[in-house]
């Protein structure tokens, strides 16, 4: 079974790795070598700790952190889902957007958006989630890299 928890300061370098680790996992096709690369360069920082701390939810299994989320309800938009590649394919990603997506319905938010990498718009799209047109993610660490953003109004239903 998983848990799903709100994380903390201590969770950051957990979350960076599997971060790490999902990205060079599955993004290889999408994104070339070169940007996945720059993408998963470096290491934990203050930024990204404190957005851990305060938008970060964690799936525990066992005690163990195996995958990343967050909602920042400021701005309605959901973000890092990452699955460590040992747990990938086992239903995780779909309930921590539940959870997510609850978490927002908690905090009456009509709708939610992000945006998706290229190798996850299909898994979005699954999770009820609709956009088409490609963008221009700019991340905080200066790299440009294409996704489609996405939007979900809350309270429909889904197709299983």
């Amino acid at each position: 079974m998983f848990e799903i928890r709100r994380a903390t300061r201590d969770d950051a370098q957990i979350a960076f790795d599997i971060r790490r680790l999902a990205i060079r996992a599955q993004c290889i096709g999408p994104y070339n070598q070169q940007d996945m690369l720059a993408w998963t360069r470096g290491s934990l920082n203050k930024w990204f700790t404190d957005l851990v701390q305060q938008h970060f939810q964690l799936v525990c299994a066992q005690g163990r952190v195996v995958a990343t989320g967050m909602l920042d309800v400021e701005v309605g938009e959901i973000g890092a889902i990452f699955v460590h590649p040992e747990f990938m394919g086992r239903g995780i990603g779909r309930l921590l957007i539940e959870h997510l997506e609850g978490l927002a319905l908690e905090a009456n938010l009509a709708q939610i958006k992000l945006d998706a990498t290229l190798n996850a718009v299909a898994f979005y799209r699954a999770c009820g989630f609709v956009g088409e047109q490609r963008s221009i993610y700019q991340s905080p660490s200066g790299l440009q890299l294409a996704c489609v953003p996405m939007l979900k109004v809350l309270g429909q239903s889904v197709r299983p």
